[in-house]
Protein backbone atom coordinates (compact mmCIF):
# COMPACT_ATOMS: atom_id res chain seq x y z
CA UNK A 1 0.00 0.00 0.00
CA UNK A 2 1.39 3.42 -0.95
CA UNK A 3 2.35 5.81 1.81
CA UNK A 4 0.23 8.44 0.09
CA UNK A 5 -2.87 6.24 0.01
CA UNK A 6 -6.11 7.66 1.43
CA UNK A 7 -6.09 5.04 4.18
CA UNK A 8 -2.60 6.04 5.27
CA UNK A 9 -3.51 9.74 5.26
CA UNK A 10 -6.62 9.10 7.33
CA UNK A 11 -4.63 7.06 9.83
CA UNK A 12 -2.00 9.80 10.11
CA UNK A 13 -4.73 12.37 10.66
CA UNK A 14 -6.35 10.26 13.39
CA UNK A 15 -3.01 9.85 15.15
CA UNK A 16 -2.31 13.58 14.94
CA UNK A 17 -5.72 14.52 16.30
CA UNK A 18 -5.59 11.91 19.08
CA UNK A 19 -2.28 13.39 20.25
CA UNK A 20 -4.10 16.70 20.80
CA UNK A 21 -6.78 15.24 23.10
CA UNK A 22 -6.72 14.68 26.90
CA UNK A 23 -5.50 11.32 28.13
CA UNK A 24 -5.32 9.42 31.40
CA UNK A 25 -1.58 9.95 31.57
CA UNK A 26 -2.19 13.68 32.16
CA UNK A 27 -2.95 12.91 35.80
CA UNK A 28 -0.44 10.09 36.26
CA UNK A 29 1.62 10.26 39.43
CA UNK A 30 1.72 9.06 42.99
CA UNK A 31 -1.63 9.26 44.74
CA UNK A 32 0.09 10.96 47.63
CA UNK A 33 0.89 13.83 45.26
CA UNK A 34 -2.77 14.67 44.66
CA UNK A 35 -2.96 16.46 47.98
CA UNK A 36 0.02 18.59 46.98
CA UNK A 37 -1.68 19.42 43.67
CA UNK A 38 -4.90 20.44 45.42
CA UNK A 39 -2.98 22.62 47.88
CA UNK A 40 -1.07 24.21 45.02
CA UNK A 41 -4.40 24.95 43.33
CA UNK A 42 -5.66 26.76 46.43
CA UNK A 43 -2.42 28.77 46.59
CA UNK A 44 -2.70 29.81 42.96
CA UNK A 45 -6.39 30.74 43.40
CA UNK A 46 -5.50 33.09 46.25
CA UNK A 47 -2.99 34.83 43.97
CA UNK A 48 -5.26 34.72 40.91
CA UNK A 49 -8.37 36.25 42.52
CA UNK A 50 -7.16 39.86 42.81
CA UNK A 51 -5.38 39.65 39.46
CA UNK A 52 -8.45 38.33 37.66
CA UNK A 53 -10.57 41.14 39.10
CA UNK A 54 -7.91 43.74 38.36
CA UNK A 55 -7.29 42.69 34.77
CA UNK A 56 -11.03 42.55 34.11
CA UNK A 57 -11.48 46.10 35.36
CA UNK A 58 -8.35 47.39 33.65
CA UNK A 59 -9.43 45.91 30.31
CA UNK A 60 -12.71 47.77 30.45
CA UNK A 61 -14.87 44.63 30.45
CA UNK A 62 -15.47 44.58 34.21
CA UNK A 63 -14.49 42.48 37.21
CA UNK A 64 -17.17 39.87 36.53
CA UNK A 65 -15.74 39.07 33.10
CA UNK A 66 -12.27 38.75 34.59
CA UNK A 67 -13.46 36.34 37.27
CA UNK A 68 -15.56 34.28 34.83
CA UNK A 69 -12.57 34.04 32.51
CA UNK A 70 -10.30 32.80 35.29
CA UNK A 71 -12.80 30.08 36.20
CA UNK A 72 -13.90 28.89 32.74
CA UNK A 73 -10.74 29.39 30.71
CA UNK A 74 -8.61 28.19 33.61
CA UNK A 75 -10.52 24.91 33.82
CA UNK A 76 -10.74 24.22 30.07
CA UNK A 77 -7.07 25.02 29.42
CA UNK A 78 -6.05 22.80 32.35
CA UNK A 79 -7.90 19.83 30.84
CA UNK A 80 -7.10 20.32 27.14
CA UNK A 81 -3.78 22.19 27.25
CA UNK A 82 -0.34 20.76 26.58
CA UNK A 83 1.41 21.68 29.86
CA UNK A 84 1.10 20.03 33.25
CA UNK A 85 1.82 23.28 35.11
CA UNK A 86 0.26 26.00 32.98
CA UNK A 87 -2.35 28.19 34.70
CA UNK A 88 -4.51 30.28 32.37
CA UNK A 89 -6.72 33.31 32.76
CA UNK A 90 -6.78 37.07 32.14
CA UNK A 91 -3.30 38.58 31.80
CA UNK A 92 -1.65 41.95 31.62
CA UNK A 93 -0.59 41.47 28.02
CA UNK A 94 -4.19 40.78 27.04
CA UNK A 95 -5.26 43.91 28.90
CA UNK A 96 -2.83 45.95 26.80
CA UNK A 97 -4.43 44.71 23.58
CA UNK A 98 -8.04 44.79 24.78
CA UNK A 99 -8.16 48.39 25.99
CA UNK A 100 -8.06 49.98 22.50
CA UNK A 101 -10.39 47.27 21.13
CA UNK A 102 -13.01 48.00 23.82
CA UNK A 103 -12.63 51.73 23.17
CA UNK A 104 -13.21 51.29 19.43
CA UNK A 105 -15.66 48.37 19.18
CA UNK A 106 -17.34 48.37 22.60
CA UNK A 107 -17.56 45.85 25.42
CA UNK A 108 -20.10 43.76 23.53
CA UNK A 109 -17.51 42.86 20.90
CA UNK A 110 -15.12 41.19 23.34
CA UNK A 111 -16.94 37.84 23.56
CA UNK A 112 -17.22 37.62 19.77
CA UNK A 113 -13.54 38.42 19.36
CA UNK A 114 -12.63 35.81 21.99
CA UNK A 115 -14.66 33.18 20.14
CA UNK A 116 -13.09 33.96 16.76
CA UNK A 117 -9.60 34.11 18.26
CA UNK A 118 -10.16 30.79 20.01
CA UNK A 119 -11.14 29.09 16.77
CA UNK A 120 -8.06 30.50 15.04
CA UNK A 121 -5.79 29.24 17.81
CA UNK A 122 -7.37 25.77 17.68
CA UNK A 123 -6.75 25.70 13.92
CA UNK A 124 -3.12 26.70 14.47
CA UNK A 125 -2.66 23.81 16.89
CA UNK A 126 -4.26 21.29 14.52
CA UNK A 127 -2.02 22.52 11.70
CA UNK A 128 1.08 22.01 13.86
CA UNK A 129 2.16 25.66 14.15
CA UNK A 130 3.03 25.41 17.83
CA UNK A 131 6.77 25.23 17.33
CA UNK A 132 6.94 28.50 15.39
CA UNK A 133 7.30 30.37 18.68
CA UNK A 134 10.87 29.04 18.90
CA UNK A 135 11.71 31.27 15.93
CA UNK A 136 11.05 34.46 17.92
CA UNK A 137 14.39 35.99 18.98
CA UNK A 138 15.11 36.47 22.67
CA UNK A 139 15.54 40.29 22.41
CA UNK A 140 12.05 40.50 20.87
CA UNK A 141 10.55 38.53 23.78
CA UNK A 142 12.29 40.68 26.38
CA UNK A 143 11.46 43.87 24.49
CA UNK A 144 7.72 43.28 24.39
CA UNK A 145 7.82 42.10 28.04
CA UNK A 146 9.28 45.46 29.04
CA UNK A 147 6.80 47.27 26.80
CA UNK A 148 3.87 45.36 28.33
CA UNK A 149 5.02 46.27 31.82
CA UNK A 150 5.20 49.96 30.92
CA UNK A 151 1.77 49.94 29.27
CA UNK A 152 0.16 48.04 32.20
CA UNK A 153 1.57 50.60 34.63
CA UNK A 154 0.34 53.49 32.48
CA UNK A 155 -3.14 51.96 32.20
CA UNK A 156 -3.51 51.87 36.00
CA UNK A 157 -2.78 55.56 36.56
CA UNK A 158 -6.40 56.86 36.26
CA UNK A 159 -7.73 54.11 38.53
CA UNK A 160 -4.83 54.50 40.95
CA UNK A 161 -5.47 58.24 41.31
CA UNK A 162 -9.25 57.89 41.53
CA UNK A 163 -10.02 60.07 38.50
CA UNK A 164 -12.24 59.38 35.50
CA UNK A 165 -10.31 57.91 32.62
CA UNK A 166 -9.49 60.64 30.08
CA UNK A 167 -10.26 60.11 26.41
CA UNK A 168 -7.54 58.60 24.27
CA UNK A 169 -6.15 55.27 23.07
CA UNK A 170 -2.46 55.61 23.91
CA UNK A 171 -2.00 54.53 27.53
CA UNK A 172 0.95 56.85 28.13
CA UNK A 173 -0.90 59.95 26.96
CA UNK A 174 -4.01 58.97 28.96
CA UNK A 175 -1.84 58.50 32.06
CA UNK A 176 -0.37 61.98 31.63
CA UNK A 177 -3.84 63.54 31.38
CA UNK A 178 -4.99 61.61 34.46
CA UNK A 179 -2.05 62.96 36.47
CA UNK A 180 -2.96 66.49 35.36
CA UNK A 181 -6.58 65.96 36.52
CA UNK A 182 -5.44 64.61 39.87
CA UNK A 183 -3.11 67.59 40.33
CA UNK A 184 -6.11 69.95 39.96
CA UNK A 185 -8.14 68.14 42.64
CA UNK A 186 -5.91 65.79 44.65
CA UNK A 187 -7.46 63.26 47.04
CA UNK A 188 -5.31 62.35 50.02
CA UNK A 189 -7.59 59.42 50.87
CA UNK A 190 -7.11 57.83 47.45
CA UNK A 191 -3.39 58.51 47.55
CA UNK A 192 -3.10 56.95 51.00
CA UNK A 193 -5.00 53.79 50.02
CA UNK A 194 -2.82 53.47 46.91
CA UNK A 195 0.31 53.75 49.02
CA UNK A 196 -0.97 51.07 51.42
CA UNK A 197 -1.76 48.64 48.58
CA UNK A 198 1.60 49.20 46.87
CA UNK A 199 3.56 48.93 50.13
CA UNK A 200 1.96 45.67 51.25
CA UNK A 201 2.21 44.08 47.81
CA UNK A 202 5.88 45.03 47.60
CA UNK A 203 7.08 44.33 51.16
CA UNK A 204 5.24 41.15 52.20
CA UNK A 205 7.03 38.83 49.73
CA UNK A 206 10.34 39.96 51.21
CA UNK A 207 9.21 38.86 54.65
CA UNK A 208 8.07 35.45 53.44
CA UNK A 209 7.74 34.23 49.86
CA UNK A 210 4.69 32.10 50.60
CA UNK A 211 2.56 35.03 51.82
CA UNK A 212 -0.29 35.89 49.37
CA UNK A 213 0.81 39.50 49.21
CA UNK A 214 -1.72 40.63 46.59
CA UNK A 215 -4.67 39.20 48.49
CA UNK A 216 -3.49 40.61 51.84
CA UNK A 217 -2.96 44.02 50.24
CA UNK A 218 -6.46 44.02 48.73
CA UNK A 219 -8.08 42.91 52.01
CA UNK A 220 -6.14 45.47 54.07
CA UNK A 221 -6.87 48.32 51.65
CA UNK A 222 -10.56 47.40 51.56
CA UNK A 223 -10.71 47.36 55.34
CA UNK A 224 -8.94 50.72 55.54
CA UNK A 225 -11.37 52.26 53.05
CA UNK A 226 -14.41 50.96 54.99
CA UNK A 227 -13.09 52.06 58.39
CA UNK A 228 -12.03 55.51 57.20
CA UNK A 229 -15.22 56.06 55.23
CA UNK A 230 -13.22 57.21 52.22
CA UNK A 231 -15.31 57.88 49.14
CA UNK A 232 -13.61 55.74 46.53
CA UNK A 233 -14.85 53.76 43.55
CA UNK A 234 -15.40 50.07 44.22
CA UNK A 235 -15.88 46.98 42.05
CA UNK A 236 -19.63 46.87 42.62
CA UNK A 237 -22.11 44.02 42.44
CA UNK A 238 -20.86 40.65 41.29
CA UNK A 239 -22.96 37.61 40.37
CA UNK A 240 -22.75 34.67 42.75
CA UNK A 241 -22.98 32.07 40.00
CA UNK A 242 -21.62 31.64 36.51
CA UNK A 243 -23.92 32.91 33.76
CA UNK A 244 -25.62 30.41 31.46
CA UNK A 245 -23.59 29.70 28.31
CA UNK A 246 -24.73 31.26 25.07
CA UNK A 247 -23.30 31.88 21.62
CA UNK A 248 -21.92 35.43 21.19
CA UNK A 249 -23.42 37.71 18.57
CA UNK A 250 -21.74 36.86 15.24
CA UNK A 251 -23.49 39.43 13.05
CA UNK A 252 -20.37 41.64 13.09
CA UNK A 253 -17.90 38.75 12.95
CA UNK A 254 -16.40 39.81 9.62
CA UNK A 255 -15.69 43.33 10.89
CA UNK A 256 -14.08 41.94 14.06
CA UNK A 257 -11.83 39.44 12.30
CA UNK A 258 -8.80 41.76 12.29
CA UNK A 259 -8.72 42.30 16.09
CA UNK A 260 -9.49 38.58 16.51
CA UNK A 261 -6.34 37.72 14.55
CA UNK A 262 -4.33 40.04 16.81
CA UNK A 263 -5.81 38.43 19.92
CA UNK A 264 -5.17 34.94 18.53
CA UNK A 265 -1.53 35.80 17.89
CA UNK A 266 -1.16 37.05 21.45
CA UNK A 267 -2.92 33.99 22.92
CA UNK A 268 -0.57 31.64 21.12
CA UNK A 269 2.56 33.67 21.76
CA UNK A 270 2.09 34.34 25.46
CA UNK A 271 0.78 30.85 26.24
CA UNK A 272 3.67 29.08 24.53
CA UNK A 273 6.24 31.38 26.14
CA UNK A 274 4.67 30.76 29.55
CA UNK A 275 4.71 27.00 28.94
CA UNK A 276 8.41 27.20 28.04
CA UNK A 277 9.10 28.98 31.32
CA UNK A 278 7.17 26.28 33.18
CA UNK A 279 9.28 23.56 31.54
CA UNK A 280 12.36 24.96 33.22
CA UNK A 281 10.80 25.16 36.68
CA UNK A 282 10.10 21.48 37.36
CA UNK A 283 11.46 18.08 36.42
CA UNK A 284 8.40 17.09 34.40
CA UNK A 285 7.74 16.14 30.76
CA UNK A 286 8.00 19.14 28.46
CA UNK A 287 4.84 20.68 27.14
CA UNK A 288 3.30 19.79 23.77
CA UNK A 289 3.10 23.14 21.91
CA UNK A 290 0.43 22.06 19.44
CA UNK A 291 -1.81 20.61 22.13
CA UNK A 292 -1.24 23.76 24.18
CA UNK A 293 -2.58 25.85 21.31
CA UNK A 294 -5.64 23.62 21.00
CA UNK A 295 -6.27 23.86 24.75
CA UNK A 296 -5.90 27.64 24.83
CA UNK A 297 -8.14 27.99 21.79
CA UNK A 298 -10.88 25.90 23.38
CA UNK A 299 -10.46 27.88 26.60
CA UNK A 300 -11.14 31.11 24.72
CA UNK A 301 -14.15 29.64 22.95
CA UNK A 302 -15.57 28.51 26.33
CA UNK A 303 -14.80 31.86 27.96
CA UNK A 304 -16.62 33.67 25.16
CA UNK A 305 -19.72 31.50 25.57
CA UNK A 306 -19.90 32.41 29.27
CA UNK A 307 -19.44 36.13 28.66
CA UNK A 308 -15.74 36.19 29.57
CA UNK A 309 -12.74 37.83 27.95
CA UNK A 310 -9.80 36.34 26.01
CA UNK A 311 -7.36 34.35 28.15
CA UNK A 312 -3.79 33.12 27.82
CA UNK A 313 -1.32 31.15 29.85
CA UNK A 314 -0.29 33.36 32.79
CA UNK A 315 3.44 33.32 33.56
CA UNK A 316 3.10 34.67 37.11
CA UNK A 317 0.37 32.22 38.18
CA UNK A 318 2.15 29.35 36.43
CA UNK A 319 5.32 30.16 38.37
CA UNK A 320 3.37 30.18 41.66
CA UNK A 321 1.90 26.81 40.71
CA UNK A 322 5.33 25.33 40.07
CA UNK A 323 6.82 26.75 43.29
CA UNK A 324 3.86 25.34 45.25
CA UNK A 325 4.92 21.83 44.21
CA UNK A 326 2.30 21.02 41.56
CA UNK A 327 3.00 17.89 39.52
CA UNK A 328 -0.08 17.44 37.32
CA UNK A 329 -2.75 19.60 35.73
CA UNK A 330 -5.01 18.78 38.69
CA UNK A 331 -3.51 21.85 40.39
CA UNK A 332 -4.57 24.25 37.64
CA UNK A 333 -7.99 22.59 37.48
CA UNK A 334 -8.52 22.91 41.22
CA UNK A 335 -7.47 26.58 41.10
CA UNK A 336 -10.46 27.22 38.81
CA UNK A 337 -12.75 25.32 41.18
CA UNK A 338 -11.60 27.33 44.20
CA UNK A 339 -12.25 30.58 42.31
CA UNK A 340 -15.78 29.39 41.48
CA UNK A 341 -16.40 28.66 45.18
CA UNK A 342 -15.08 32.08 46.18
CA UNK A 343 -17.32 33.67 43.57
CA UNK A 344 -20.37 31.98 45.06
CA UNK A 345 -19.49 32.51 48.71
CA UNK A 346 -17.95 35.97 48.77
CA UNK A 347 -19.45 37.93 45.87
CA UNK A 348 -20.82 40.63 48.17
CA UNK A 349 -17.52 41.12 49.99
CA UNK A 350 -15.52 41.13 46.76
CA UNK A 351 -17.81 43.79 45.34
CA UNK A 352 -16.67 46.24 48.05
CA UNK A 353 -13.01 46.13 47.00
CA UNK A 354 -11.80 49.64 46.04
CA UNK A 355 -10.50 49.99 42.48
CA UNK A 356 -7.46 51.79 43.82
CA UNK A 357 -6.46 48.58 45.63
CA UNK A 358 -6.51 46.63 42.38
CA UNK A 359 -4.55 49.40 40.66
CA UNK A 360 -1.88 49.23 43.37
CA UNK A 361 -1.55 45.46 42.93
CA UNK A 362 -1.18 45.82 39.15
CA UNK A 363 1.42 48.60 39.47
CA UNK A 364 3.60 46.27 41.53
CA UNK A 365 2.89 43.40 39.14
CA UNK A 366 4.07 45.55 36.22
CA UNK A 367 7.23 46.48 38.12
CA UNK A 368 8.02 42.84 38.85
CA UNK A 369 7.64 41.91 35.18
CA UNK A 370 10.80 43.90 34.46
CA UNK A 371 13.84 41.77 35.23
CA UNK A 372 16.66 44.28 35.41
CA UNK A 373 19.48 41.73 35.12
CA UNK A 374 17.90 40.37 31.93
CA UNK A 375 17.62 43.84 30.43
CA UNK A 376 21.29 44.51 31.24
CA UNK A 377 22.25 41.21 29.61
CA UNK A 378 20.36 42.05 26.40
CA UNK A 379 21.59 45.63 26.20
CA UNK A 380 25.22 44.62 26.72
CA UNK A 381 25.13 41.55 24.45
CA UNK A 382 25.45 43.01 20.93
CA UNK A 383 24.48 46.29 19.35
CA UNK A 384 22.08 44.45 17.04
CA UNK A 385 20.26 42.70 19.89
CA UNK A 386 20.09 45.92 21.92
CA UNK A 387 18.54 47.71 18.94
CA UNK A 388 15.93 44.97 18.41
CA UNK A 389 15.12 45.02 22.13
CA UNK A 390 14.70 48.78 22.23
CA UNK A 391 12.59 48.99 19.08
CA UNK A 392 10.28 46.21 20.27
CA UNK A 393 9.77 47.84 23.67
CA UNK A 394 9.15 51.27 22.11
CA UNK A 395 6.72 49.86 19.53
CA UNK A 396 4.76 48.12 22.29
CA UNK A 397 4.27 51.43 24.08
CA UNK A 398 3.58 53.50 20.95
CA UNK A 399 1.51 51.00 18.94
CA UNK A 400 0.42 47.63 20.33
CA UNK A 401 1.87 44.26 21.24
CA UNK A 402 1.25 42.45 17.95
CA UNK A 403 2.69 45.30 15.86
CA UNK A 404 5.67 45.42 18.23
CA UNK A 405 6.41 41.72 17.77
CA UNK A 406 6.11 42.09 14.00
CA UNK A 407 8.52 45.04 14.01
CA UNK A 408 10.95 43.24 16.30
CA UNK A 409 11.00 40.08 14.19
CA UNK A 410 11.37 41.99 10.90
CA UNK A 411 14.27 44.07 12.25
CA UNK A 412 15.94 40.98 13.74
CA UNK A 413 15.61 39.14 10.41
CA UNK A 414 17.07 42.09 8.49
CA UNK A 415 20.04 42.25 10.84
CA UNK A 416 20.52 38.47 10.54
CA UNK A 417 20.42 38.61 6.73
CA UNK A 418 22.94 41.46 6.70
CA UNK A 419 25.26 39.53 8.99
CA UNK A 420 24.86 36.35 6.96
CA UNK A 421 25.62 38.21 3.74
CA UNK A 422 28.89 39.45 5.23
CA UNK A 423 30.03 35.87 5.80
CA UNK A 424 29.98 35.19 2.05
CA UNK A 425 33.49 35.45 0.58
CA UNK A 426 35.15 35.35 -2.82
CA UNK A 427 38.64 33.87 -2.39
CA UNK A 428 41.29 33.78 -5.13
CA UNK A 429 42.82 30.28 -5.14
CA UNK A 430 46.38 30.51 -6.55
CA UNK A 431 47.43 27.16 -5.14
CA UNK A 432 45.02 25.26 -7.40
CA UNK A 433 46.97 26.26 -10.53
CA UNK A 434 50.30 25.21 -9.01
CA UNK A 435 48.92 21.72 -8.44
CA UNK A 436 48.39 20.99 -12.16
CA UNK A 437 50.90 23.20 -13.96
CA UNK A 438 54.44 22.32 -15.02
CA UNK A 439 57.14 24.90 -14.52
CA UNK A 440 56.87 26.01 -18.14
CA UNK A 441 53.07 26.37 -17.95
CA UNK A 442 52.88 28.00 -14.56
CA UNK A 443 53.68 31.52 -15.67
CA UNK A 444 51.29 31.28 -18.60
CA UNK A 445 48.42 29.96 -16.48
CA UNK A 446 49.01 32.46 -13.70
CA UNK A 447 48.74 35.21 -16.33
CA UNK A 448 45.64 33.96 -18.13
CA UNK A 449 43.66 31.86 -15.60
CA UNK A 450 42.07 32.95 -12.35
CA UNK A 451 40.57 30.45 -9.90
CA UNK A 452 38.02 31.70 -7.38
CA UNK A 453 36.44 29.82 -4.50
CA UNK A 454 32.98 30.95 -3.40
CA UNK A 455 32.61 30.39 0.34
CA UNK A 456 29.54 30.71 2.54
CA UNK A 457 26.03 31.56 1.33
CA UNK A 458 25.29 32.93 -2.12
CA UNK A 459 21.77 34.23 -1.74
CA UNK A 460 19.82 37.40 -2.45
CA UNK A 461 21.62 39.25 0.34
CA UNK A 462 25.12 38.59 -1.01
CA UNK A 463 24.63 37.94 -4.73
CA UNK A 464 25.05 41.54 -5.87
CA UNK A 465 28.41 41.80 -4.09
CA UNK A 466 29.63 38.64 -5.81
CA UNK A 467 28.51 40.05 -9.15
CA UNK A 468 30.36 43.33 -8.61
CA UNK A 469 33.58 41.64 -7.48
CA UNK A 470 33.73 39.02 -10.22
CA UNK A 471 32.75 41.19 -13.16
CA UNK A 472 35.53 43.63 -12.21
CA UNK A 473 38.05 40.96 -13.27
CA UNK A 474 39.86 41.73 -16.54
CA UNK A 475 42.97 40.81 -18.61
CA UNK A 476 42.45 37.06 -18.24
CA UNK A 477 41.30 34.34 -20.63
CA UNK A 478 39.63 31.92 -18.21
CA UNK A 479 37.90 32.22 -14.85
CA UNK A 480 37.35 29.03 -12.86
CA UNK A 481 34.61 29.23 -10.22
CA UNK A 482 34.71 26.64 -7.45
CA UNK A 483 31.27 26.18 -5.88
CA UNK A 484 32.04 23.20 -3.65
CA UNK A 485 32.18 25.34 -0.49
CA UNK A 486 28.88 27.13 -1.03
CA UNK A 487 26.85 26.71 2.16
CA UNK A 488 23.66 27.94 0.51
CA UNK A 489 22.47 28.86 -2.95
CA UNK A 490 19.07 30.38 -3.69
CA UNK A 491 17.37 31.33 -6.94
CA UNK A 492 18.77 34.87 -6.84
CA UNK A 493 22.31 33.60 -6.35
CA UNK A 494 21.90 31.06 -9.15
CA UNK A 495 20.53 33.74 -11.46
CA UNK A 496 23.46 36.04 -10.65
CA UNK A 497 25.87 33.24 -11.58
CA UNK A 498 24.16 33.11 -14.95
CA UNK A 499 24.63 36.88 -15.34
CA UNK A 500 28.32 36.55 -14.45
CA UNK A 501 28.77 33.93 -17.16
CA UNK A 502 27.02 36.15 -19.74
CA UNK A 503 29.08 39.22 -18.87
CA UNK A 504 32.36 37.33 -19.02
CA UNK A 505 31.35 35.77 -22.34
CA UNK A 506 30.54 39.16 -23.82
CA UNK A 507 34.11 40.20 -22.95
CA UNK A 508 35.65 37.05 -24.44
CA UNK A 509 36.48 35.44 -21.08
CA UNK A 510 35.66 31.77 -20.71
CA UNK A 511 34.09 30.55 -17.47
CA UNK A 512 34.59 27.03 -16.15
CA UNK A 513 32.35 25.97 -13.30
CA UNK A 514 33.30 23.35 -10.75
CA UNK A 515 30.20 22.17 -8.88
CA UNK A 516 29.76 19.57 -6.15
CA UNK A 517 26.22 19.64 -4.80
CA UNK A 518 23.51 17.95 -6.92
CA UNK A 519 21.00 20.34 -5.33
CA UNK A 520 22.97 23.33 -6.58
CA UNK A 521 23.25 21.80 -10.06
CA UNK A 522 19.49 21.30 -10.27
CA UNK A 523 18.84 24.87 -9.18
CA UNK A 524 21.37 26.28 -11.66
CA UNK A 525 19.72 24.29 -14.44
CA UNK A 526 16.25 25.42 -13.33
CA UNK A 527 17.08 29.13 -13.61
CA UNK A 528 19.00 28.59 -16.86
CA UNK A 529 22.43 29.50 -15.47
CA UNK A 530 24.11 26.30 -16.75
CA UNK A 531 22.64 26.05 -20.23
CA UNK A 532 25.44 27.76 -22.15
CA UNK A 533 28.21 26.33 -19.99
CA UNK A 534 26.83 22.81 -20.22
CA UNK A 535 26.60 22.88 -24.01
CA UNK A 536 30.21 24.04 -24.20
CA UNK A 537 31.43 21.41 -21.74
CA UNK A 538 32.46 24.09 -19.24
CA UNK A 539 30.94 22.35 -16.23
CA UNK A 540 33.08 19.93 -14.22
CA UNK A 541 32.36 17.86 -11.17
CA UNK A 542 35.96 17.87 -9.86
CA UNK A 543 38.75 20.41 -9.73
CA UNK A 544 41.38 18.61 -11.89
CA UNK A 545 38.92 18.35 -14.79
CA UNK A 546 37.95 22.02 -14.41
CA UNK A 547 41.59 23.14 -14.38
CA UNK A 548 42.48 20.93 -17.35
CA UNK A 549 39.69 22.53 -19.33
CA UNK A 550 40.87 25.98 -18.23
CA UNK A 551 44.44 25.16 -19.32
CA UNK A 552 43.23 24.21 -22.80
CA UNK A 553 41.45 27.56 -23.16
CA UNK A 554 44.40 29.51 -21.79
CA UNK A 555 46.74 27.97 -24.37
CA UNK A 556 44.18 28.35 -27.21
CA UNK A 557 43.71 32.04 -26.55
CA UNK A 558 40.76 34.29 -25.71
CA UNK A 559 37.50 33.18 -27.20
CA UNK A 560 33.92 33.55 -26.00
CA UNK A 561 31.41 30.79 -25.47
CA UNK A 562 29.69 31.39 -28.81
CA UNK A 563 33.01 31.04 -30.67
CA UNK A 564 33.95 28.00 -28.62
CA UNK A 565 30.65 26.30 -29.35
CA UNK A 566 31.06 26.94 -33.08
CA UNK A 567 34.66 25.72 -33.09
CA UNK A 568 33.73 22.62 -31.15
CA UNK A 569 30.98 21.81 -33.64
CA UNK A 570 33.42 22.19 -36.57
CA UNK A 571 35.98 19.93 -34.92
CA UNK A 572 33.31 17.34 -34.24
CA UNK A 573 32.29 17.31 -37.91
CA UNK A 574 35.85 17.05 -39.14
CA UNK A 575 36.71 14.19 -36.82
CA UNK A 576 33.30 12.47 -37.29
CA UNK A 577 32.79 12.50 -33.57
CA UNK A 578 29.57 12.97 -31.56
CA UNK A 579 28.86 16.10 -29.55
CA UNK A 580 31.17 16.97 -26.69
CA UNK A 581 30.08 15.32 -23.45
CA UNK A 582 29.82 17.78 -20.54
CA UNK A 583 32.09 17.07 -17.60
CA UNK A 584 29.16 16.69 -15.18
Amino acid sequence: MSLASPQHLRREMRLRLSALLPRRHDYAGPRSGWGTDLLAGVTVAVVALPLALAFGVASGVGATAGLVTAVIAGAVAAVFGGSNLQVSGPTGAMTVVLVPIVAEDGVGSVATIALLAGLLVVAAGVLGLGRLVTLIPWPVVEGFTLGIALVIAAQQVPMALGVAKPDGENATLVAGRAVARFAHAPSLAVFGLLGLAVALTSVLPRLHRSLPASLIAVVATTAAAIVSGAEVAVIGDLPRFLPAPSLPDLTEAAALLSPAVAIAALVGLESLLSARVADGMADLPRHDPNRELVGQGLANVASAMFGGMPATGAIARTAVNARAGARTRLAALSHAGVLAVLMAAAATVVGRIPLVALAGVLLVTAYRMVERHTIRAVVHSTRTDATVFGLTAAATVVFDLVVAVEIGIVVAVLFAITHLARTARLVEDDCAIAEIATDEEHALLRKHVLVYRLDGPMFFGAASRFLAQLTAVSDVRVVVLRLGNLAMLDATGARVLGEIVEQFDDRGIAVVLKVASPTHVRLLHTVGALDRLDRAGHVASDLPAALAHARKHAVRGPRGLHDHLAATAEEDLEDHRGPTVPLT
